[in-house]
C-alpha cells in the first residue's frame, strides 16, 4: 500500500490541531485512536483501491456511495463522546467502516441503510470481523429506528440538505449528542453537533465545512 496506518494516525493528529478551537480539543480520544488501528479500512474498499485504503481521503464505493474520509470517521465519532454502555443509532451504514468503529466504542450500534445491497454486505463484512454489537436495518434513515430508541447517540453520515429530520431528535436521549453534516448544497455543508438537553432543548454547534454525498429519500410507491 501506498500509505500505511501509522502515516494516516500521524496525519489525522495533525489535522485535529487545526480544528482544536471549533471541537474544543486538539487531538483524538484514545479510542478513537485504537478504533483507527483496529478497523481494517483495506476491508471496506472496493479491490482496486486498496492501494488507497490508508489514504485520508473518501473512495468510491458504488451505488454514488464514498467511504468517509478518516480523519472525518475519527471527529464525527469523538464527538459522540461515546461509552462501552452507549447505545448508538447510525443513519448511514455504506460500507460498513463508520459502523464498526461505532462498534468498538459503544455498547450497541443500530445501524440503517437504504440501499439494500450496501446493507448485505456491511453485515456480512462484519460479522467476518466478528462484530457482534450491531443490527441492521434496511429503510429511510430520515425516520430513525424509533423500535430500539431513545439513543444516547446518533450519526448521521450523509448530508441532510435542509432540515435536519424532526425524527432523529425525537429519538435522542436528554443529554444525548447528534453528529450529522447539513447545508443547502453540495459545496455548502457544515459538520453540526446537536446536543439534547433536559426539558428537550436542542443545542447547536457548528465544526467545520465538509462535504458529503446527500442523505437519499425513500422513493415513494
Amino acid at each position: 500500500m501506498t500509505d500505511s496506518i501509522d502515516s494516516l494516525v500521524a496525519e489525522i493528529e495533525s489535522e485535529y490541531g487545526i480544528v482544536a478551537e471549533r471541537i474544543g480539543k486538539d487531538k483524538p480520544d484514545p479510542r478513537v485512536l485504537a478504533a483507527l488501528r483496529g478497523v481494517p479500512r483495506e476491508a471496506f474498499v472496493p479491490a482496486d483501491r486498496r492501494a488507497e485504503a490508508y489514504a485520508n481521503r473518501p473512495l468510491p464505493i458504488g451505488f454514488g456511495q464514498t467511504i468517509s474520509q478518516p480523519f472525518i470517521v475519527a471527529v464525527m465519532s469523538d464527538m459522540l463522546a461515546l461509552t462501552s454502555e452507549s447505545r448508538v443509532l447510525e443513519i448511514g451504514t455504506g460500507c460498513g467502516y463508520q459502523t464498526a468503529f461505532l462498534a468498538r466504542l459503544a455498547g450497541q450500534v443500530f445501524t440503517v441503510e437504504i440501499l439494500a445491497e450496501l446493507s448485505a454486505a456491511a453485515k456480512e463484512r462484519l460479522a467476518g470481523q466478528g462484530v457482534s454489537n450491531v443490527e441492521f436495518r434496511v429503510g429511510d434513515g430520515r425516520q430513525g429506528w424509533p423500535e430500539h430508541g431513545p439513543y444516547d447517540a446518533i450519526i448521521v453520515t450523509a448530508a441532510a440538505m435542509g432540515e435536519i429530520p424532526p425524527a432523529l431528535l425525537d429519538q435522542l436521549k436528554p443529554g444525548g449528542r447528534m453528529v450529522v453534516p447539513t447545508g443547502t448544497s453540495m459545496l455548502a455543508q457544515e459538520l453540526v453537533l446537536m446536543t439534547k438537553e433536559e426539558g428537550g432543548r436542542i443545542a447547536k454547534r457548528n465544526l467545520f465545512p465538509v462535504a458529503f454525498v446527500p442523505l437519499v429519500k425513500a422513493r415513494r410507491a
